[in-house]
């Protein structure tokens, strides 16, 4: 997963899976899900996104309950 963000433009995507899309799909105005061949969601990317966000949201992301390491047992 990566998460980017256009400062010029005001665009966040986040990219769930690395595979070209094939279709797209609006959930909303200026929300977009990115769809691959088979109709699954590999990313969302929000236009305007400091205005639907707000400056703290762009500013502190944060992760939680992610498993950084694996464990073996």
């Amino acid at each position: 997963m990566k998460i980017t963000y256009d400062q010029e433009a005001d665009v966040l995507y986040i990219q769930l899976r690395e595979v070209s899309p094939a279709d797209s799909m609006d959930l909303e105005e200026g929300i977009t899900a990115g769809l691959d061949a088979e109709g699954h969601v590999i990313g969302l990317e929000v236009l305007d996104a400091r205005l639907r966000l707000g400056e703290g949201a762009l500013n502190n992301v944060a992760l939680e309950r992610f498993p950084l390491t694996t464990s073996e047992h």
